[in-house]
């Protein structure tokens, strides 16, 4: 089988260090590296804590790349009243010492563009590092096969605004030179389909069944997340939002959508707002391809499965039942 390669350009934060673990335990993909952005933390912040995730997955020959401070135009604004001022769910996870994290992300984003063919960008962090690279030589791009990117909504209301996702909320210039310099559609995972993968205290317990070890892990860094969607949105459980674009890069049959040329709004009460034009009211070439339909149990079953090491078909009828509230027998 041969693997996609990807760069997985990030802001961990907690629902990303799912998504990389994810990605760690997935055989379809072979990752160059991991780049970071300011978004739910600084970027410097999410290095570190790219290489704690590296680091308690037994992957730190993974190459950490630190990349823009912040945002192209307006003020940086993180999420760490989501994520926590670590970033991690504040609950202490040493530093890695022994291996460093390096910086010019954009420059190795540039590099690995010139010199791989058939790559594949997952962006699920603010757009900055991408749009940098493009303003630097767009003509590297023409090797990029896709980029998906965890950001934005079209029906959905937003999680930072009423209309706007945080990623295109916190550079939504960044979000719009990619959407409209790129040249080709870019994969939206927004949050129509990411709000539908919601993570429970029920499946946190199944987890504890499958491996103990990871399942504390899990617990720990999302019991910060948890606590938080309950005051925001009476969710008990927690929205893991980047995991979905990992998993539909892997396999994208998880989501379904249509094309249709997208903008992203840079200025007023709208900021951040990505303005779907699903009627084609503009007449203009799509530059997106916006999903709006997922599967969670198949997600789910993706999930647990790769994580904890078990076959499918050996968790999926159980997991249908938690998730669905059936009887367990």
């Amino acid at each position: 089988m041969e693997k996609k390669k990807i760069i997985l350009d990030c802001d961990p934060g907690i629902d990303d260090a799912l998504a990389l673990m994810l990605a760690l335990s997935s055989p379809e993909l072979s990752i160059c590296g991991i780049t970071t952005v300011s978004g739910n933390v600084p970027s410097d912040l999410g290095a570190c804590n790219a290489l704690r995730t590296l680091n308690f997955m037994n992957r730190l020959d993974i190459p950490v790349y630190c990349g823009a401070e912040k945002p192209l135009v307006r003020d940086y604004v993180s999420a760490q009243d989501t994520h926590g001022a670590d970033g991690l769910g504040e609950i202490g996870i040493p530093l890695v010492q022994d291996v460093p994290w390096h910086s010019a992300a954009v420059d190795f984003i540039l590099d690995t563009l010139r010199t791989t063919t058939a790559l594949t960008i997952v962006a699920i962090g603010p757009l900055t590092n991408i749009a940098l690279a493009l303003r630097r030589d767009k003509k590297a791009f023409q090797n990029l096969s896709q980029l998906v990117s965890m950001g934005g909504n079209f029906r959905s209301y937003g999680n930072c605004s009423p209309v706007a996702e945080y990623n295109y909320w916190c550079d939504p210039d960044a979000a719009s030179e990619v959407f409209e310099n790129l040249g080709r559609p870019i994969h939206m995972v927004g949050l129509d389909v990411t709000r539908k993968i919601v993570l429970t205290p029920n499946l946190l317990e199944y987890m504890h069944v499958l491996d103990r070890h990871t399942a504390e892990f899990i617990q720990k860094i999302t019991r910060f997340y948890f606590d938080f969607h309950w005051k925001q949105e009476g969710i008990i459980g927690c929205v893991i939002n980047d995991p979905l674009a990992v998993a539909y890069a892997v396999n994208p049959d998880l989501c379904h959508g249509f094309d249709a040329y997208t903008d992203i709004e840079t200025k007023g009460i709208c900021i951040g707002q990505s303005v779907v034009d699903s009627m084609n009211f503009w007449h203009k070439k799509p530059n997106s391809h916006v999903l709006t339909q997922t599967d969670p149990l198949a997600f789910m079953t993706m999930f647990l499965s790769r994580i904890f090491q078990k076959e499918p078909g050996q968790i999926q009828p159980l997991l249908s039942k938690i998730m669905t509230g059936g009887t367990i027998s």
